[in-house]
């Protein structure tokens, strides 16, 4: 029933990749990059953007509504129908708004100009976008500009196509939304052609800094720099019907000799179409790691705009010269050949994204964990949910360890000794997050942490085992031992009495009344149904708690075929089957554990039932939050056919494969 990948990981990545990549000789690569439909996720509640964006760029250059809310969490909704501008940062399907920084929008007189928040905007129609991974074009009906969008890993390039009317574009440093709010800006005029300055906000990611520099094709012969409320320039330019004029910006979050030499480095031309053909040779190359075989076009279409949406987080933060700024508030160099990254959703994303990037980008997968490694180094702990040089303290848990701990197990190039040290300084941390309280008493208790205390006992004891592993690799037997002992910290928060993980006070007495389909302040976006099962590091612990193998399949069943009234179930309870939650992480491994049961079927059959009918070519075609790739990285391992239960305990459990592959991870 499962795959072993301890023993010689990446020997075993080689292999498949010299008997399955090199079989196909020297046939042409197919066009991977023009089967993404960056549309899938733009509608209901997958929070995507449609953008332009290399694998893992620092720009996410899309276009922006222009109004806030829980809908428009990416910038930009599918049923709306304006577009208020272009800006270089997103973040992919996440549950809180922010970024949307440096923002551009050509008009032509008259300008349109609503009440704030949309302001300055155009009327578009979908009939006139199309998009591909690394390319996004639609024509802004108001003014009759045709405006493509593509990017390099540190550069935004758009082009505007202009109508007979005299044509300007508006910089607008001022603009935010959502949780996002303006502190500083600053514009500077270079010369006719090249501006540069800053944006420094505060939000989700506190204290942002995001320095850009921006040239143009053709030069402007006007600016005019309103300073009232914060920075809004608008150029003015000569144009003729059918005149082209591309915006080339590159962004740093490290300072402004950051920008202008990531500008010098990536945007020497002014030639779009050359910039385009780069990007999609850049995703031709990251998507063909996995080839499918299939004729249907739909399955191609979600199976590739998964893996797109696998790679467009976490993002490289570094410059092309390797600097970078810390939570410290320092500058930080990478080592030479590597790369710093940012935008780590791991309480999301240590299931099955990063995983993933163990198996077909390993470069990235062990400068991914240094850089969390690193970061922690810097900022006292390991992160939680880090953008921007900041840490956001979203979600629960300290999910940095399996990111980090799986690269080292695996053999990637990360500095253990180091990582153990950062590990055993954030489980330690007794003024964060109850973690005195879960070592003093086994765990977290909700009368004295009366928020998520029965998910933070569950994730911490996970950790903890992780931890244990790392330590054990490194021949650290007393920490092993500590490590293991907490790892089974899980149980404390067990209720024979009723069968499931419970809230339970700090005299030891267990919350009453109960009712494991309701949702409450001591469950982290689930309920005690969704909760049960994540005990990813002790699954023959669990089945003893439950009463046996039999046990374990009868509560399954219960769990898929038991429905709740959708009229009560909050708005992360989505991609509902029975008490499963498709939509949000806790559920994502639970339909694997029928392999422990003695009908592993059960478990194939709601795998093929969650793959085909919760993930569509569609706008609406995610049932859930996209959480940084996690979302579609599932769907991309389970459509092969295997998955990471626990993600550190190497073994990958056999699942439902949709179709014949081929990895290449060279």
């Amino acid at each position: 029933m499962k795959t072993e990948y301890v023993s010689k990981f990446l020997l075993w990545c080689g292999a498949l990749s010299c008997a399955l990549f090199h079989s196909c000789g020297v046939e042409r690569q197919p066009d991977y990059a023009n089967i993404v439909n960056p549309f899938i996720g733009t509608d209901y509640t997958g929070n995507t953007y449609p953008g332009a964006q290399t694998p893992h760029g620092l720009v996410q250059l899309s276009p922006d509504n222009g109004l806030p809310g829980w809908d428009r969490i990416a910038g930009y909704f599918y049923p709306d129908s304006t577009i208020a501008g272009f800006s270089h940062t997103h973040l992919s399907g996440t549950g809180a708004g922010d970024l949307y920084d440096i923002s551009f929008m050509p008009v032509v007189e008259p300008i349109k100009v609503a009440e704030v928040p949309l302001g300055v905007h155009s009327q578009f129609s979908h009939d006139s976008e199309k998009a591909h991974a690394g390319y996004y074009k639609v024509n802004l009906s108001d003014y009759d500009i045709d405006v493509e969008l593509t990017a390099t890993e540190h550069c935004g390039i758009q082009q505007y196509t202009w109508p007979a009317d005299e044509g300007k574009v508006i910089l607008n440093l001022a603009k935010a939304t959502n949780w996002d709010a303006t502190k500083e800006t600053d514009i500077e005029v270079v010369d006719s052609m090249t501006i540069r300055g800053y944006r420094f906000s505060d939000g989700w990611a506190r204290n942002q800094e995001v320095w850009f520099e921006t040239r143009f094709s053709k030069p402007f012969y006007n600016v005019e720099i309103d300073t009232i409320g914060g920075h809004v320039a608008t150029f003015s330019f000569h144009t003729t019907p059918g005149d082209k004029l591309m915006v080339i910006t590159a962004i740093s979050g490290t300072d402004a000799q950051g920008a202008h030499t990531n500008l010098a480095a990536e945007a020497l031309h002014d030639n779009f179409n050359d910039y385009l053909a780069d990007a999609e040779a850049a995703w031709n190359n990251a998507l063909g790691k996995i080839e499918i075989e299939t004729d249907d076009r739909d399955e191609r279409a979600i199976f590739y705009t998964a893996l797109y949406h696998s790679l467009l987080a976490p993002v490289v933060f570094s410059d092309i010269d390797g600097r970078y700024r810390g939570p410290d508030g320092k500058i930080h160099q990478c080592a030479p050949g590597h790369k710093h990254y940012s935008t780590f959703s791991t309480w999301d994303t240590f299931r099955a994204a990063h995983p993933l990037y163990t198996i077909i980008e390993l470069d990235a997968a062990a400068d991914m964990a240094q850089s969390l490694v690193d970061f922690s180094k810097q900022n006292g702990r390991l992160p939680v949910w880090n953008m921007w040089a900041s840490e956001t303290d979203m979600m629960i848990g300290y999910h940095s360890v399996p990111i980090i701990v799986d690269a080292i197990l695996k053999g990637l190039d990360v500095d253990a000794e180091g990582a153990l040290e950062e590990c055993i300084k954030t489980a330690n941390n007794n003024n964060y997050r109850s973690i005195g309280e879960y070592r003093r008493l086994g765990y977290v208790p909700c009368d004295v942490d009366s928020t998520w205390s029965l998910s933070k006992t569950l994730e911490y004891a996970y950790d903890d085992w992780c931890i244990a592993q790392l330590a054990k690799h490194l021949n650290r037997d007393s920490i092993y031992d500590e490590f293991m002992g907490r790892a089974q910290n899980y149980r404390n928060v067990f209720n024979p009495a009723t069968g499931f993980m419970q809230p339970r006070r700090s005299d030891g007495s267990f919350v009453e009344p109960f009712n494991p389909e309701a949702y409450t302040e001591d469950i982290c976006e689930s309920n005690a149904w969704q909760y049960l099962w994540s005990v990813q590091h002790d699954v023959d612990g669990l089945i003893r708690l439950l009463g046996g193998k039999h046990a374990l399949e009868e509560r399954l069943d219960q769990l898929f075929t038991q429905e709740s009234d959708p009229s009560t179930l909050p708005l992360f309870s989505t991609g509902m089957i029975g008490q499963y939650a498709h939509g949000n992480e806790p559920s994502h491994h639970v339909a694997y554990l029928y392999n422990y049961t003695d009908h592993p079927e059960k478990g194939r059959k709601y795998l093929r039932q969650i793959m085909e009918t919760l993930y569509r070519n569609t706008p609406d075609g995610l049932c859930g939050n996209e959480d940084c790739g996690q979302m579609s990285a599932w769907y991309v391992l389970s459509a092969l056919g295997f998955y990471p239960l626990n993600p550190v305990g190497g073994v990958y459990e056999q699942g439902e494969p949709l179709f014949k592959y081929k990895i290449h991870n060279k």
